[in-house]
């Protein structure tokens, strides 16, 4: 059995779910956890931060469920409004990082990607980002930047969202148990304890 953590890394709920996830691999450390982009903001939602009116409020509402914070730059990145989410940049971001790391860092990966927009105000349509979160992690910083800004960088982003789509989620973030035998089985959407998911987990051990 592996989990599948299916995200966005312009979505708050996937930023407030981040140390819930750390801790379930604490837990579990020979638990294998894949990382999935979701495509939250592609398209026609690809549009100035401004046209989403909630995000305060929702950011607001994160932090006193989850305990996470949003920095001073990340509102000064946002404060007039023009800030673009692209979640396809971020997509092939996400995946040039897995590709520079080992498996089991992927979901150490996806929370230093959110950490770098929500709380130090980086964009994550920037490739010096991603520059920066692959020498903070000891990763191979060049090899990094040059799989993001690769052409091919699109074809991974979208081979994300169709898992995703495949996988039948339908928000973000999504915690998915997956067995050979017996398929996906769902232990968060949204938000949830470590000790909830520990009960899933150890329900479906059971069965």
């Amino acid at each position: 059995m592996k989990l599948v953590y299916v995200f966005d890394a312009y979505c708050g709920w996937s930023y407030g779910f981040a140390p819930t996830l750390a801790e379930i691999g604490r837990r579990h450390p020979d638990l294998p956890v894949e990382v999935v982009s979701g495509g939250l903001f592609t398209g026609a939602r690809r549009v100035p931060i401004r046209e989403f009116g909630y995000v305060q409020g929702a950011n607001a509402k994160i932090s006193e469920m989850t305990g996470v914070e949003f920095g001073a730059a990340y509102e000064r990145l946002i404060a007039d409004g023009s800030f673009v989410m692209d979640s396809e940049a971020a997509a092939r971001g996400m995946a040039a990082l897995r590709q520079a790391a080992p498996a089991h860092r992927a979901a150490e990966l996806a929370e230093a990607l959110q950490t770098a927009f929500y709380r130090d105000g980086q964009s994550l349509s920037d490739a010096g980002t991603y520059r920066a979160i692959a020498e903070r992690a000891g990763l191979d910083a060049d090899a990094v930047v040059a799989a993001f800004t690769a052409p091919t960088s699109r074809a991974a982003a979208e081979a994300d969202f169709r898992h995703a789509r495949g996988l039948r989620v339908e928000g973000f973030p999504t915690l998915l148990a997956v067995d050979g035998n017996r398929g996906a089985a769902v232990l968060a959407v949204g938000r949830a304890t470590a000790d909830r998911i520990d009960q899933r987990l150890a329900a479906l051990a059971a069965s």
